[in-house]
């Protein structure tokens, strides 16, 4: 190989591999900075809490109890605003003022200097994300209060401006506490470092000053407070040193530091990061159809290396689709289970996210069509997902809706709460009956969390709200071709499934292939269940990829890729989630689940990266198994992880933590979990509202 190309290879890995690193090291800054501000915001509210309820349990009757009083009120309501972060900068001010006036009269100590330090700081930035103040401040700046623009942008100055010059104040005098002589002033407590070897200290204390390697020294410092820490009680010194620390490596040291004279040049000769009209024009493109969990997988691991990224969708949201019952049930409303795509990728410049609808790739020509127009790429990644799939009968669809989109899991609601309105007014009795009779087909996770959902609804969550029913009363009717309900799970869960289930009040058809659907009801042969409302949760067909990318497809419409995911005679095209048929769950099917979507979004990531640094590709993708789990009812689930089964209450804890963690979103997964507690807790169903336009099939 010459020499030449030998360089190219490797001054190619390294810029990828810095890429890859400063994403990462900016994604831990991002989820770590606003969590460590609200403790610090709590630990900082606790001193003055507890200051104040020693000076009230020491206090004698000869004391002014009236002052006492007031301290206790006005340090109690200053922390109690700085730990929610409402009107954060005077909340910190007051209590700055409290601090240094302790540390003025010599009753002061070394805890209470770093105090002071981390209180001028939020007088100076103000709070973080997690705060009243950051939540309101749009509409205060947009709002009719006197003065409320100007006051916003004052504000925003003064953190813009002052907060990194403070943060530079903030690492000299944590320089020259280092360096002082303990004892010799109350505003440098030197104490705090005495442990550190004098050599060490210098050291530590020019690199603070020059503002060099500051994670190694912060992080090294932090670790050496948290070891002496583990060896006694933690104390307030340990505490608050360590949240100091923190809080200036979290804001990288403020300005005039030799680290960010070194990012500025990688930013400006590594490309790394480039605003959105300069990102170059010859960087390859990667398209990415489908904004489900295997293609923001894809994104989200392509996003830091030299690519220009599309990223389309039918939807300007990513949809979670295993919580879509909970839609349809009234439990969740469907912002909880969506997030939008384009506020995922705001602060990534080389993704651009695009609202349409593909109806076509030309391999030859290497574009793709959406609608009229065409997007060329150098990578294309299919990851449509699936649809219904109604066995050849689609006629059966407007009677029976499935669960895949937003407006499916709405209208599945205003359906189901319709029957109980209807039926609430209805004289003859047996309509009101048939209105009253629930039918979910399908006995797979989604019918049997859909078929709980439904039945725990009408037991306790619609139980008084009606005059002339009994809502439940409701007959909830799960019907099953095979011969067990969860037919992927081990018998065992899925007998507990079903008691499970049967204990709900859903009755459980097993062995009944239904034959007909209409709007009265629903067809067994000769059987026949007179029903208001059908749900369909019986199976689903890959989205017609095979036909636009003119590649081979099983049974199920699914695209056969190769173990790289790549189709076949095209190494430039993957398919990946619920489009692709791959055998890499070690030889078997890889199913349609999330995990499985995410692991070869960014599988498909690791092979473009080798290409990009022409290095050896990855091994063949395998599908690493992390278990299923299904949810029957508030109290009962089951979880089968392969060399443990779980069910009952404590898989029903597992199945929620998991959910909620694969949630997309900060807020989503607040949300959520606010409307889980209130629901369990209450019996209350959150969201209760017919919206849409319902034929009267009553």
């Amino acid at each position: 190989m010459p020499p030449s190309t030998s360089s190219s290879k490797s001054q190619a890995r390294l810029r990828i591999t810095l890429r890859v690193w400063l994403a990462a090291y900016r994604a831990f800054f991002a989820v770590v900075r606003d969590p460590v501000d609200l403790i610090v915001r709590i630990a900082l509210a606790q001193a003055f809490v507890m200051r104040a309820v020693m000076m009230m349990s020491s206090s004698s009757a000869s004391d002014s109890l009236f002052n006492v009083d007031a301290i206790f009120a006005g340090d109690s309501l200053a922390s109690l605003l700085l730990t929610l972060g409402l009107f954060t900068r005077i909340s910190a001010g007051t209590l700055l003022a409290f601090a240094v006036t302790r540390q003025l009269g010599g009753t002061g100590s070394e805890p209470n200097a770093f105090i002071i330090a981390l209180l001028a700081w939020y007088v100076v930035r103000g709070p973080g994300a997690i705060s009243i103040d950051r939540a309101v401040a749009l509409g205060v700046r947009a709002s009719a209060l006197p003065l409320s623009r100007p006051v916003m942008r004052a504000l925003d100055a003064l953190r813009d401006y002052a907060a990194p010059a403070t943060l530079t104040l903030a690492r000299v005098w944590l320089a020259a506490t280092m360096l002082g002589e303990p004892g010799a002033s109350p505003w440098l407590p030197s104490g705090t470092f005495a442990p550190l070897p004098y050599a060490a200290r210098v050291v530590c204390a020019v690199l603070l000053v020059t503002g060099f390697a500051l994670p190694v020294v912060l992080g090294l410092l932090i670790l050496l407070f948290a070891g002496i820490a583990t060896m006694h009680p933690l104390s307030q010194l340990d505490l608050y040193v360590m949240l100091f620390l923190a809080i200036i490596g979290l804001y990288r040291g403020g300005a005039l530091t030799i680290d960010g004279r070194i990012g500025e040049w990688l930013h400006g000769h590594w490309l790394f990061d480039r605003p959105r009209d300069t990102v170059p024009a010859d960087w390859p493109h990667v398209v990415i159809i489908g904004a489900g969990f295997g293609g923001l997988a894809c994104a989200a691991a392509l996003k830091s290396l030299p690519l220009r990224i599309t990223l389309i969708d039918r939807h300007n949201y990513h949809l979670f689709q295993p919580l879509l019952y909970q839609v349809a049930t009234g439990g969740l409303s469907p912002a909880d289970v969506a997030t939008p795509i384009r506020g995922l990728f705001q602060g990534d410049s080389n993704v651009s996210v695009r609202l349409g609808t593909v109806t076509g790739v030309d391999r030859a020509a290497r574009h793709v069509r959406i609608g009229d127009s065409v997007l060329p790429y150098d990578y294309c990644v299919v990851a449509t997902g699936a649809q219904h799939s109604y066995f050849g009968r689609d006629e059966w669809a407007p009677y029976a809706p499935g669960l895949k989109r937003i407006e499916d899991g709405v209208m599945a609601r205003s359906k189901v709460l319709t029957a109980f309105e209807r039926a609430e007014t209805e004289q003859d009795p047996e309509q009101r009956r048939r209105l009253l009779t629930f039918v979910v087909i399908g006995a797979g996770p989604t019918g049997v969390e859909l078929a709980g959902a439904i039945a725990e609804l009408a037991r306790a969550g619609l139980s008084d709200h009606y005059r002339t029913i009994d809502a439940s009363q409701a007959r909830i009717i799960l019907v099953q071709s095979g011969d067990r309900v969860l037919p992927s799970f081990p018998e065992k869960l899925s007998a507990n499934a079903k008691a499970s289930l049967e204990s709900l009040g859903v009755e459980v058809l097993l062995g009944a292939r239904v034959t007909g659907i209409d709007t009265a009801g629903i067809a067994m042969g000769d059987r026949r269940i007179e029903a208001a409302t059908v749900l369909w949760a019986a199976g689903v067909v890959a989205s017609p990829a095979a036909d636009w990318l003119g590649a081979a497809k099983d049974r199920a419409g699914r695209v056969v890729v190769g173990d790289d995911l790549t189709i076949a005679g095209d190494p430039d095209v993957f398919v990946i989630g619920d489009t692709a048929a791959s055998a890499a769950w070690k030889g078997q099917p890889v199913p349609g689940l999330a995990p499985a979507a995410k692991q070869g979004g960014a599988y498909v990531a690791k092979v473009i990266r080798a290409r990009l640094e022409q290095a050896a590709p990855p091994p063949a993708f395998a599908y690493q198994h992390m278990g299923s789990l299904a949810t029957i009812g508030r109290k009962a689930a089951v979880a089968d992880f392969g060399l443990f089964q779980l069910s009952g209450a404590l898989a029903w804890w597992l199945w929620g933590a998991i959910h909620v963690a694969f949630l997309v979103g900060v807020r989503n997964r607040l949300a959520v979990i606010l409307n889980w507690v209130w629901c369990y807790l209450s019996f209350r169903v959150s969201v209760q509202l017919i919206t849409g336009e319902l034929e009267n099939r009553a």
